[in-house]
């Protein structure tokens, strides 16, 4: 089940480890139609730049191509929200976090109708990535 976080992202929490949930988003984002264009190991980048210890935490920037060139050849500035980062956050009590940039709000950014279209075909994938992770 998916829920929104702060009216900016699509939330699943997994009864999985880390490395298995990482997994599972990778698989679900796949089938959705994403690939996975960059990789932010989150604790590592603090440990390394800042010396803090952080629970294991990663960025995928997921990107679906097709629907990607709609909004930037309906709105080549659009770029600066791409790709739709999900976000695996490891909690204290085993359990995972998943957390997906909400596409709507690039919508609410953009006067373009293309853009708002791309972007609810986008939450629809993104939730329904989401909901198999959960399901």
């Amino acid at each position: 089940m998916t829920d929104t976080t702060a009216g900016y992202a699509l939330t699943v929490t997994l009864d999985r480890s880390f490395a298995e949930a990482v997994a599972a988003v990778r698989a679900a984002l796949a089938d959705q139609g994403f690939g996975v264009l960059t990789e932010i190991d989150i604790a590592a980048t603090m440990k390394e730049k800042l010396d803090v210890d952080l629970t294991p935490q990663l960025i995928l920037g997921g990107c679906n191509p097709p629907l990607a060139l709609r909004a930037l050849t309906a709105e080549p500035s659009v770029g600066v929200l791409l790709p739709c980062n999900v976000v695996v956050r490891a909690l204290d009590d085993g359990r995972t976090m998943v957390e997906a940039m909400d596409p709507a709000v690039m919508s609410g950014l953009s006067s373009s109708p293309e853009v708002g279209e791309v972007a609810g075909q986008a939450r629809a994938r993104l939730s329904a990535a989401l909901a198999a992770l959960a399901g």
